[in-house]
């Protein structure tokens, strides 16, 4: 269930409302053009942007269960799908930063708009992606994976491979920064 946090004279109001469609009456949803979409959909959206669109005043969260919004003093929470884990990770050369909850305004990554030839298998060795992506303009590359997964996650570019093992469990980072390609 999604709920709508507004905090009025310093008391906060939680109201819950339905995960399938986002409030059109959201002063958040409408400022940001968000209005209609799923939580899926807003990840996506919001990842993608360029860096110089992104909004400065949003602050959007992607956690294992839920996507968290907030603007001025309103909050929204959406939950995700229950069989899919959103993954964004920034490989990198020379610099990073730590991160645990992805953040889809403010996280940036070294390499902007790269090629990457990526693939991550399970445990058992079974492909679960193998596919050519471009790193958004943000620097990271989001990959909606199945829940409960343990596995490797690999990567290719111009400047080098990387893999790190990677999980999609409730107590695991939505945001990786730590692969470095070499």
């Amino acid at each position: 269930m999604r709920a709508l946090a507004v905090v009025v004279g310093g008391l906060m109001i939680v109201a819950g409302c339905s995960s399938q469609a986002p409030d059109a009456d959201s002063q958040l949803l409408t400022t940001h053009n968000l209005v209609g979409m799923e939580a899926t959909e807003i990840i996506d959206h919001l990842d993608r942007l360029d860096v110089e669109d992104r909004p400065a005043d949003l602050m959007a969260s992607v956690h294992f269960d839920e996507l968290q919004l907030s603007a001025g003093i309103e909050q929204l929470n959406f939950d995700l799908p229950d069989d899919r884990f959103y993954l964004s990770f920034a490989p990198y050369v020379n610099q990073t930063h730590e991160c645990y909850y992805h953040s889809l305004t403010t996280c940036l990554g070294e390499l902007r708009n790269e090629n990457l030839q990526v693939s991550v298998t399970n445990e058992a060795g079974n492909v679960v992606v193998d596919e050519e992506v471009t790193t958004f303009d943000n620097g990271f590359v989001g990959l909606w994976l199945p829940r409960d997964l343990t596995g490797t996650l690999r990567v290719s570019a111009a400047d080098g491979t990387g893999q790190v093992s990677v999980s999609t469990r409730a107590d695991d980072p939505t945001c990786l920064t730590t692969m470095q390609l070499t």
